[in-house]
């Protein structure tokens, strides 16, 4: 439906408030987020799922500082060991 997509105004906007982000920032919200989806899908089985968000966390720890790369690399240690153990 055409009455669905944006309009010029709101794309102009939301161009805006993507400018206005910090990459470091989106980095470490989009880690987070991965990592907590990889946990989701480790608990329904959904091994191929969790694999490739536990590559896509593995993946982006190297582009975030090291404050954050020291607090999301438990969660992703934790995250490989649950699949090694749900793969066997």
């Amino acid at each position: 439906m055409a009455s669905d997509l944006p309009s010029p105004e709101e794309l102009a906007e939301l161009q805006q408030q993507l400018l206005a982000l910090d990459v470091e920032q989106f980095l470490v919200s989009a880690a987070s987020t991965v990592a907590s989806l990889a946990f989701a899908k480790l608990e329904r089985g959904e091994l191929g799922q969790a694999k490739q968000a536990i590559d896509a966390l593995t993946s982006l720890l190297p582009h975030v500082g090291a404050e954050a790369r020291n607090e999301l690399q438990p969660a992703l240690t934790s995250l490989q060991l649950a699949f090694a153990q749900a793969a066997s």
